[in-house]
């Protein structure tokens, strides 16, 4: 298993890389500065989209790629142990047995 994690593992930080590189490539929308600030914008709920570019189907899939390596990498790990296995439980105490009535001290009266 030790052999897959590791596969996964590379095939993870190939993707990585690749999908950083992709996506800065990629060109903004409306690059001027009037965007910036909410002008320039169309009617359209999410603006004028044409078809997809290869950069941005290429993103698509490496975003893919990425959280199914990511799942793998968690379901395949070589060591299933976690932060909280390393806390030591406390000691185990014997049940503390009650004490016999202790005497209580009379409390003097302050009033007569």
């Amino acid at each position: 298993m030790g052999f897959a994690y590791y596969l996964i593992l590379l095939f993870h930080i190939v993707s990585c890389m690749f999908l950083i590189g992709v996506v800065l490539l990629q060109q903004g929308k409306n690059q001027d500065l009037a965007s910036a600030f909410g002008g320039g914008g169309s009617q359209a709920a999410f603006g004028p989209r044409g078809s997809a570019t290869i950069l941005s189907r290429a993103t698509t899939i490496l975003a893919a790629v990425f959280m199914v390596t990511s799942l793998a990498l968690s379901l395949v790990r070589p060591q299933a142990r976690s932060v909280t296995d390393e806390i030591k439980a406390p000691a185990a105490t014997q049940a503390a047995t009650p004490a016999p009535e202790a005497q209580t001290p009379a409390v003097p009266s302050s009033g007569d």
